[in-house]
């Protein structure tokens, strides 16, 4: 049975929820850009080889390279309980950990079978830590796609870090989400000519050096999808800077302009430092707000990242808004968004992927962001798409970013057009 209700709290837009069947890949897709940005730290799978062929896949990995992850896989004696897989996840990790001694985090993956089968990966990566200390630590989180959309790989992840951050009230900005190591640099180096630091950054480059927490650590979230984290943090005194989030020049300025308040930064000192980027970010954009002005948007749920993406196409770009679809709408890290959406544009929450597809033929949008599962079938009806998933895989933040992010739009009308020639 599949239910779909429309709810509108007071303070705020009506939002349609839908549960139903959905589209979607699994956390275990976050190892992807988590393994990149980590370079001291490795991701173990503990599943089945189709999760195994999933994370090749998506990576890209040619089969004589090490790269940062891999997949103890389950076989049919352990989903039998014929083995011990804990002697035998104990045994391939110290197998692991001998021939890689460049290991500094292990990162136990958890998948649909290890949650089928009560494989308890949290107690196993306490007694790891217990063996391998200090030289290596070891953490869990689920990958699992039972309940999960695939960014919230990250957000476990990252959770799971957050636990063992060491204590400390100190003052700092601490900027959490993956976000490539260009666009840090380039963050690093705003802040730094706005006076303001020290920052860190949840994940850093080395996994090892984890931030510290605390009463005087100020939160600013780079991707809207890390909600537990962010909650984690509070949790340990930490207090979230609401802002949007930076894409975009309206964003990116918003964006540093909630530190900037929050370390008193003169508004004179924040036009100065920011002014050349703003300027070549609008520049950069508008051959694309030309191409993409009047273009009708369509945005299925699928990465999270949908309700600002919107808000960047539609203010800065002028597309128009047919849906904006999000797998979950939380409300503490996308509130400082919502409220830039046009008033009537449909917000939905979850998803009913035949409902959804059902409104796609009945609007024929210019343009719809939706998952690999469902481009080829639209693009085969004639409908113009683009992969949100390249979203979470290319660097969109920032100032310098901002045109990189439309392109990601424009491209697809280019081809169409081109076609049709």
């Amino acid at each position: 049975m599949t239910v779909a209700a429309t709810s509108c709290l007071p303070e705020a837009r009506p939002i349609l929820r839908e549960r139903g069947q959905r589209e979607v890949f699994c956390g275990l897709t976050g190892i992807v850009w988590l393994h990149r940005k980590m370079q001291d730290a490795f991701f173990l799978v503990v599943g089945s080889r189709t999760c195994a062929h999933l994370i090749q896949s998506a990576a890209g990995v040619m089969i004589f390279a090490e790269p940062r992850f891999g997949t103890a896989i389950l076989t049919d004696r352990d989903l039998a309980g014929l083995a011990d897989a804990n002697d035998e996840l104990d045994r391939v990790c110290a197998t692991l950990l001998e021939r890689r001694p460049d290991i500094k985090t292990l990162f136990l993956v958890g998948s649909c079978p290890s949650e089928v089968i009560k494989l308890d990966l949290a107690k196993a990566a306490e007694r790891l830590s217990g063996r391998f200390l200090p030289q290596v630590r070891v953490l869990s989180y689920s990958g699992s796609g039972i309940e999960t959309t695939f960014t919230q790989g990250e957000d476990n992840a990252l959770r799971a870090m957050v636990e063992t951050c060491p204590r400390d009230d100190a003052r700092q900005l601490l900027v959490v989400g993956c976000v490539a190591d260009v666009v840090e640099d380039q963050f690093r180096r705003l802040f730094d000519q706005l006076g303001i630091g020290p920052v860190n950054f949840l994940p850093a480059r080395r996994a090892a050096e984890l931030p510290f927490v605390g009463n005087g650590t100020r939160v600013l979230m780079a991707q809207p999808f890390n909600g537990e984290t962010g909650r984690a943090l509070t949790a340990r005194g930490a207090r979230l800077l609401s802002a949007p989030y930076p894409l975009g020049v309206e964003g990116t300025t918003a964006w540093l302009s909630a530190a900037a308040r929050e370390w008193g930064v003169p508004q004179s000192t924040f036009e100065q430092v920011t002014r050349a980027g703003r300027e070549r970010a609008t520049a950069a954009l508008r051959p694309h707000r030309r191409q993409l002005a009047g273009q009708r948007l369509f945005l299925m749920p699928d990465s999270q990242l949908e309700i600002p993406i919107a808000r960047f196409l539609h203010r800065e770009l002028d597309m128009q808004l047919v849906e904006v679809g999000t797998p979950y709408l939380d409300r503490q890290m996308v509130d400082a968004e919502l409220g830039l959406l046009p008033e009537g544009v449909l917000v939905s929450e979850g998803q009913d992927v035949e409902r959804q597809l059902d409104r796609v033929r009945q609007e024929r949008p210019d343009l719809t962001v939706c998952g690999l599962g469902l481009a080829n079938p639209l693009e085969a009806e004639g409908l113009s798409t683009k992969w949100s998933i390249e979203l979470v895989f290319t660097p969109i933040q920032g100032y310098e970013q901002a045109a990189d992010l439309a392109g990601l739009f424009a491209r697809p009308l280019e081809r169409k057009a081109r076609l049709a020639v």
